[in-house]
């Protein structure tokens, strides 16, 4: 394609819509029909620019007036609590239970990794030995030891703000970082993993397994659900990037990282929840049952959240993405 003879085409259109987008009164009904038309034109130009002629200059000039084109034609759009109230009750569900095939086996190998490490350490002395020297794991899984006293070590609330931002820095990391092929997902998995069994396996070989399961499960249930839920929406995100689909690989990694965005609010309120129960329900004096039963409830109230209300709305078309009328507009392909 000959660029100039193309530009000197079509030149006057764009400026024609320049022109439109710059006036300051209200457009009349021809020239709204007029500014819609351009519109679409300017698209597709930018379209055979982009696919058969690039020019960075020319190509940021049009980007730029489509973009404004857009705005004008489709109108802005403001945040309400009505977006907040579908966003809790459908975006993000529906976006948790889309992602369940990747999650669930997530969770399950993960769960089975941290059981071999915790079997592995706690019957292998000499694997201990390599971990602290004897007086220090006395001090940390005897009565009062440092297992224990972790969860009251500072006021309630600050704790669970500490809990809370700390968690939800590692699911943004793994929804984050999962766009390089999942590969920084598995290490921070496999951090996360290390750090339970090596907990199980000295508690375990202490004789206290017991103390040790009423103080993680209250809020590790809920805690390691969430984790595992930004893993593998990470992952996926990962893979999106070998294999997109029927979809390109931009529009797919578009489509993905918006739902991983979206993902990240709806996560870190799942951890806010967590990290409010480690600082107040773990280390409180409630019976160790009762302390269990509360994380029970919470991780089946979390699972029924995504597995009815989350299925119910993808079963009608949601997917966690951005609404149409709130995100940007394909541009137009060129035959």
């Amino acid at each position: 394609m000959d660029l100039d003879v193309f530009v000197s085409a079509h030149r006057a259109e764009w400026d024609r819509l320049d022109a439109l987008l710059d006036r300051r009164r209200r457009l009349t009904g021809a020239e709204a029909d007029e500014l819609v038309t351009l519109y679409q034109r300017a698209a597709t130009h930018l379209s055979v620019i982009q696919s058969a002629a690039p020019d960075p200059q020319l190509t940021g000039r049009l980007s730029r007036l489509v973009a404004r084109a857009r705005s004008a034609v489709t109108g802005t759009r403001r945040a309400s609590w009505r977006d907040v109230t579908h966003f809790l009750t459908h975006g993000f569900p529906a976006a948790v239970y889309c992602a369940r095939h990747w999650w669930v086996p997530t969770a399950l190998i993960s769960t089975a990794v941290a059981a071999v490490l915790a079997w592995w350490i706690g019957t292998h002395p000499e694997v201990q030995a390599s971990i602290a020297a004897p007086a220090e794991l006395r001090e940390m899984t005897r009565p009062g030891g440092q297992y224990e006293t972790y969860y009251s070590s500072n006021p309630a609330t600050s704790f669970a703000a500490q809990v809370w931002t700390n968690n939800a820095w590692a699911a943004a990391l793994c929804l984050i970082l999962g766009v390089f092929l999942g590969l920084p997902v598995l290490w921070i998995l496999f951090q996360n993993m290390l750090n339970l069994g090596v907990g199980f396996g000295l508690m375990s070989s202490a004789g206290r397994l017991d103390t040790f399961l009423g103080l993680v499960l209250p809020h590790g249930l809920l805690e390691l659900t969430a984790v595992f839920v930004a893993a593998g929406t990470g992952l996926r995100l990962g893979w999106t990037v070998v294999d997109p689909g029927p979809r390109t690989r931009r529009t797919a990694l578009a489509e993905e990282g918006r739902a991983a965005l979206a993902m990240a609010i709806g996560l870190a309120l799942v951890l806010f929840v967590s990290g409010a129960v480690e600082g107040f329900v773990t280390p409180s004096g409630l019976p160790t049952g009762a302390r269990i039963t509360i994380g029970v409830v919470a991780e089946l109230a979390f699972l029924a959240y995504v597995y009815i209300l989350g299925g119910r709305a993808a079963r009608a078309g949601e997917s966690g993405d951005l609404e149409a009328s709130g995100r940007s507009a394909d541009v137009p392909t060129a035959a």
